[in-house]
């Protein structure tokens, strides 16, 4: 482990020793701990709502045992404690299942860069080899004056460090600030990258998030608007980040009196969520609860 992740280690050996020493009076030691802690990092899930809001963590020890792809051909859902797994592709008797560990809205360099990081493999799926999706993902601004590579690169390296950046400043800065933060790197980012570049749609979820939270529902609007169709292009078919933001803009139309807007935009979160989550699913429910109750 390298030192911040050594850090991040001994902080969570510390929490664990402060919030369960008086009640556990043999705990394990620091190495056993690390090994625990490394098995929870690389095996487990995190379960989130149908708006992907983190609602905790978990290890399903047989669920885990899937590999990755980054074009998978399962999604992962909960319901209450139980992981279920769907198929969103045909599968023919004998191959492999193939889920998603991590955000597939990244380039290929990110995703592969961010699974050796977390799971220790470099990864050989279709999408990594083919990098059928990178020329969108990193689209270009169209310029009368072409940038050129350099500058491309460095834009790329400034929208990295501000992604980082801007995790690390959630801890301590007030909303307005964090706001201000977006708005700034969309600014510079876009003297380069067209709309659609994934960095900059990082920074607009980010935007969209922090907008929710100050229940400025114009600006939350305005950002998801701006965000819902690249997210379709970039990720695959059945996506639960596509579906979140279709249900995020369908009901804040909804809350703004956008009526037609706000039932489209549910009925195409709707379509996924019933593959992703099953027809069955409470979240699908619901969904059609809302949809309901505009007629």
């Amino acid at each position: 482990m390298d030192s911040e992740k050594e850090e991040l280690n001994q902080a969570d050996i510390a929490a664990l020793h402060h919030f369960y020493s008086k009640h556990i009076s043999d705990l394990p030691d620091d190495q056993a701990l690390t090994e625990l802690f490394a098995q929870v990092n690389c095996n487990g899930f995190t379960i989130e709502d149908e708006e992907l809001s983190h609602l905790g963590s978990a290890v399903f020890p047989d669920v885990a045992l899937m590999n990755h792809s980054c074009s998978p051909n399962v999604i992962v859902t909960y319901k209450g404690t139980v992981a279920e797994v769907r198929a969103v592709q045909e599968i023919n008797p004998g191959e492999e299942i193939f889920d998603s560990y991590i955000d597939l809205l990244y380039p290929t360099e990110d995703r592969r860069e961010r699974l050796l990081e977390s799971y220790f493999f470099m990864c050989q799926c279709t999408e990594c080899t083919t990098r059928s999706k990178d020329k969108a993902k990193t689209e270009v601004r169209k310029l009368s004056t072409p940038p050129e590579p350099k500058e491309i690169q460095s834009m790329v390296h400034y929208a990295k460090n501000v992604i980082e950046e801007f995790r690390r400043a959630k801890h301590y800065k007030n909303p307005s600030e964090l706001l201000e933060m977006c708005e700034l790197s969309l600014e510079k980012m876009g003297a380069i990258f067209a709309d659609t570049n994934v960095y900059m749609l990082h920074m607009m979820y980010q935007a969209m998030g922090v907008c929710l939270y100050m229940q400025d529902w114009d600006g939350a609007m305005s950002y998801g608007e701006k965000i819902v169709q690249p997210y379709s292009v970039h990720y695959p078919t059945y996506s639960l980040n596509v579906a979140s933001m279709y249900l995020k803009l369908g009901r804040l139309y909804l809350g703004l009196e956008k009526k037609s807007q706000g039932v489209k935009a549910l009925k195409k979160a709707l379509a996924i969520m019933e593959v992703a989550h099953g027809k069955d699913h409470h979240y699908v429910a619901e969904v059609k609860r809302e949809i309901l109750d505009q007629k």
